[in-house]
């Protein structure tokens, strides 16, 4: 649930999926490619699959999250199958036994659908939209949390936050976007353990993140509401001298990642 959306539009040993540097930007044909959850490998759920990956395709293609649920699509997404170059299937719950009330047909797969780049292109030209194919910046995330009384960032390299981690990871790939995240002695060297992130100066946040590969700020806060059950978040984009400013609200951290980070996708892209 969007309340307000721009007009506008530590990294482990080893590499996570997500992580990146100013020298590992996102790779063309990634923007292409997205996956989704289909049950079984049935061409109804098939089809249905392809729809989404589409939108999400023409998303992280253009950068503009306002095309998220745009009714435009509907004709494409009928015969997203005919623009799939490729497509394959990984089982979502691989190496675990069938449980008693699942059958074969029932069973969770992971489809990855990727698509004919001219004809994505093609698609977001008559849609008066133009590909970002541009260099994407680094976003260097800061994501501050407070499901109660507790807060806390989240971290490249803390256990505490891991599933917090993926899914910030999970979030900046289906939208297209490098991101890097400060470990945990980097948000300690700021003080973000003693001190809101609002309490911190945006040069010392920035720098945090710099040496990672990091060229621009993305700041979150995100509050659970226990009358509403949901996330409120705030987010804040410091880009090029102008700071951007907007407000979320999502029933799981997971979809207020994916929405605030769409957000700064579409401003970064240029979607006025």
């Amino acid at each position: 649930m969007l309340l307000a959306l721009p007009t506008v539009a530590a990294e482990p040993t080893s590499r996570q999926p997500g992580l990146a540097d100013a020298a590992n930007a996102i790779p063309p044909a990634e923007l292409y490619r997205a996956q989704t959850i289909v049950t079984g490998q049935g061409e109804a759920n098939r089809i249905l699959g392809f729809a989404s990956c589409l939108e999400d395709v023409l998303i992280k293609v253009s950068g503009m999250l306002r095309l998220a649920g745009d009714p435009r699509l509907d004709p494409y997404k009928a015969d997203a199958a005919k623009l799939v170059r490729d497509f394959s299937y990984r089982d979502e719950k691989g190496g675990k036994p069938k449980n008693d009330e699942q059958g074969t047909r029932d069973r969770s797969f992971i489809l990855t659908a990727e698509f004919d780049e001219a004809a994505i292109n093609g698609m977001l030209a008559k849609l008066g939209v133009k590909p970002w194919l541009a260099h994407r910046p680094v976003l260097g995330a800061f994501v501050e949390m407070q499901p109660g009384a507790r807060r806390y960032v989240v971290a490249g390299d803390s256990k505490e936050t891991d599933l917090q981690r993926a899914a910030l990871l999970a979030a900046a790939a289906k939208r297209g976007m490098p991101i890097v995240l400060p470990d945990a002695a980097a948000l300690a060297g700021v003080g973000a353990n003693e001190l809101p992130l609002a309490g911190i100066a945006p040069a010392k946040i920035a720098e945090a993140v710099a040496g990672r590969g990091g060229e621009v700020v993305l700041i979150a806060r995100l509050v659970w509401d226990d009358q509403e059950l949901r996330w409120n978040s705030n987010w804040q984009l410091d880009w090029q001298g102008r700071s951007q400013q907007w407000q979320l609200a999502a029933v799981t951290f997971d979809e207020a990642f994916r929405q605030g980070i769409g957000a700064a996708a579409q401003i970064l892209a240029g979607h006025q």
